[in-house]
């Protein structure tokens, strides 16, 4: 009886199996590459399936509508700066007598043959006896005047300080003299400059405003307000309480409501019947500020109307209101690749509206699908939307999503289906 042979010891056995498993890796490996060359090639070249991503849609911001103190009387129109359509609104396409808030539309066609630069006077107007003629002239028809001397100088700019604070009728049939040889060329050029501006509704009789046949509507001088506004030298006038004219004294600007609930603008126009105001009032909002602009038409007397504008703007201001749907570094959406890696699309920066009232601030998110890209790669964009109003912030990733490598392409045939893949990169 032969001698039993030994057997191995256990450490020859484990080095035995490794070296099985991983031959037997290698020859799988060399399997594909020599028997399954077709295979190999298509799975370490096929495009990879796109990342589809997971979209976080923020819900709609929508604050309670504004209560507002409405005038009992009259027409009126408000509107603000930058904001669509009127805030509230009377009567507003009513053509009505607008008396002397005519001297603007008088002072904007003006400066628009004869601009004035900022910081400066202006051309130089010589004053003389026909201007004193027409001065007394204005008197015997109780309309409003300013002072005038004949062989005094103006500028251009105080010359409309003395039409527009005190309302100095002499002094817009004057400066029309001056800038088109009559009030007729005036009202020509007017014509045109209401018509360019889409201000069909808005017919003048004369440069003053003391015909009753110069009307208007209230949505149309809500339009004409914020013309003005644009004008740095009729903004900072009308905006002045009073002013010292060497040649004319102290004028005084005859809009009472000046420098109080926010009012600085714009002009009054006063008809035998009924006392008008067009305004406009800084109104302030977080971190900026809104300006509002109005008209009431048809009040009793000034004390009224101002009254009812007044308690209108007090109203109108805490409708205004900053919200900010956005955060910066906020996660919109979110990624996960086949194999295992993950990131999100935040904003790069935060975001912030003023709306008024009951207006819907809503964000749109569009993520694009994604395969590889590196971090801070801009995958899409958030977008706010408040009435007219649009802001947009681009996303970007937060981590890289790189290629999953070769053993996962060999390892995951499925994934790498071209029909899958074409499906993913399309969702």
């Amino acid at each position: 009886m032969s001698a039993a042979s030994p057997k191995p010891r256990p450490s020859v056995r484990v080095y035995r199996r490794r070296r099985i498993v991983v031959f037997s890796a290698l020859a799988i490996v060399l399997a594909l590459l020599t028997t399954g060359g077709f295979y190999t090639a298509n799975a370490l070249g096929a495009p990879i399936p796109a990342a589809a991503p997971q979209v976080t849609d923020p819900a709609p911001v929508v604050a309670a509508p504004q209560a507002l103190a409405l005038p009992g009387f009259g027409s009126y129109a408000v509107g603000a700066v930058g904001f669509d359509g009127l805030l509230a609104a009377g009567n507003e396409q009513d053509p009505v007598a607008i008396a002397s808030i005519t001297k603007v539309v008088t002072a904007l066609v003006v400066l628009e043959e004869h601009p004035i630069a900022t910081g400066q006077g202006g051309p130089e107007i010589a004053y003389t006896d026909a201007d004193v003629a027409i001065y007394w002239d204005m008197i015997a028809q109780n309309g409003s005047v300013a002072p005038v001397q004949a062989g005094a100088t103006l500028t251009l700019r105080e010359s409309l300080e003395a039409m527009l604070l005190p309302s100095g009728n002499n002094y817009a049939i004057s400066i029309a003299n001056w800038a088109f040889g009559s009030v007729d060329g005036f009202l020509e050029r007017a014509r045109a400059w209401l018509d360019a501006h889409g201000l069909v509704n808005t017919r003048l009789a004369d440069s003053s405003g003391l015909s009753l046949e110069n009307v208007s509507t209230a949505a149309e001088l809500v339009q004409l307000g914020e013309i003005a506004l644009e004008n740095p030298a009729v903004a900072e006038i009308v905006a002045t309480q009073s002013v010292d004219v060497p040649e004319l004294g102290t004028l005084k600007n005859g809009n009472k409501l000046l420098g109080t609930h926010g009012v600085d603008g714009i002009k009054t126009g006063t008809t035998d019947d009924a006392a008008n105001l067009l305004f406009s009032a800084d109104v302030p909002v977080g971190s900026s500020s809104v300006t509002v602009v109005g008209v009431l038409l048809g009040g009793a007397t000034h004390a009224v109307l101002n009254d009812a504008i007044a308690a209108l703007l007090d109203s109108v201001a805490p409708g205004f209101h900053e919200v900010a749907p956005l955060e910066a570094n906020q996660t919109l959406a979110e990624y996960e690749t086949p194999w295992g890696e993950t990131a999100r699309a935040r904003t790069t920066g935060g975001a912030s509206v003023v709306v008024w009232s009951d207006t819907p601030v809503d964000v749109e998110v569009h993520a694009d699908p994604v395969t590889l890209a590196d971090r801070g790669d801009e995958v899409g964009t958030a977008v706010v939307r408040a009435g007219s109003q649009e802001i947009t912030v681009p996303l970007v990733l937060d981590a890289s999503l790189t290629d999953p490598g070769a053993w996962w392409r060999l390892t995951n045939p499925g994934a790498l289906d071209p029909a899958r893949v074409a499906q993913s990169g399309s969702e």
